[in-house]
């Protein structure tokens, strides 16, 4: 088989520089971050560049973007467990592997988070589905489907682990979205998901969350075997 070896991206490199930025600053939750031109203007990079670090910050919550009043230190730049910015690339197997890590420990997250349900993780859930619908390029708020089913479980610590697993991996994160065959089916399953941890079913809100997982087991086993 190939390997798939995603470089890292300037995006990336923004998101660490943010990230130290607001460490030598001692920046704590709550405190304002400089304005997206003079981010812009200090990494420089254009400012829609700057924007998309950003909002890959605000899906872990260590910044928030508030339109109209500015850029904040988000809860989530506590985080106790830490993605390592300086892992290396996966190969074919070990992209297998990170599905199947998932496979382990997101059905049993599905069922908490519809036992645990709130009118405030339903909304997250919803944005992150309308998310799959829009342009990457919409200003709107970028949600993760799965980081917000974690994020609804109740468990501080699943949610990190999750949390980990998407933005460590987000290179290979963005490789497996590619092999998704079915993209229409992933949107569907996503939904029914949805719907059962709505219903407060822990049951169904499981088992779809496994068969979706294994639906893409499938799909990145057949795609990278017929790269080989």
């Amino acid at each position: 088989m190939t390997e798939a070896h995603p470089k890292p991206g300037l995006s990336e490199q923004l998101v660490e520089g943010l990230l130290q930025l607001i460490a030598e600053e001692r920046l704590a939750p709550g405190d304002t971050l400089p304005t997206v031109r003079v981010l812009a203007e200090r990494f420089s990079v254009t400012t829609p560049t700057i924007r998309e670090a950003l909002r890959r910050l605000q899906t872990t919550d260590a910044v928030r973007m508030r339109h109209g009043s500015g850029i904040y230190v988000g809860d989530g730049i506590h985080r106790t467990l830490m993605p390592n910015p300086n892992s290396a690339p996966m190969k074919d197997e070990l992209i297998l592997q990170l599905v199947a890590a998932r496979l382990t420990i997101e059905p049993g997250i599905a069922a908490l988070s519809a036992t645990n349900r709130t009118e405030e993780s339903l909304q997250r859930l919803e944005l992150a589905l309308d998310t799959a619908k829009r342009d990457r390029a919409d200003p709107g708020p970028h949600l993760n489907f799965h980081r917000e089913l974690a994020g609804g479980s109740g468990n501080q610590v699943l949610f990190e682990i999750v949390d980990s697993l998407l933005t460590a991996r987000g290179r290979e994160q963005k490789a497996l979205r590619a092999l998704i065959e079915d993209r229409k089916r992933d949107y569907e399953e996503h939904l029914a998901i949805y719907e059962a941890v709505r219903a407060g079913d822990a049951a169904q809100a499981e088992e779809r969350t496994r068969r979706h997982l294994e639906q893409l087991r499938t799909d990145v086993a057949r795609q990278l075997g017929r790269a080989g």
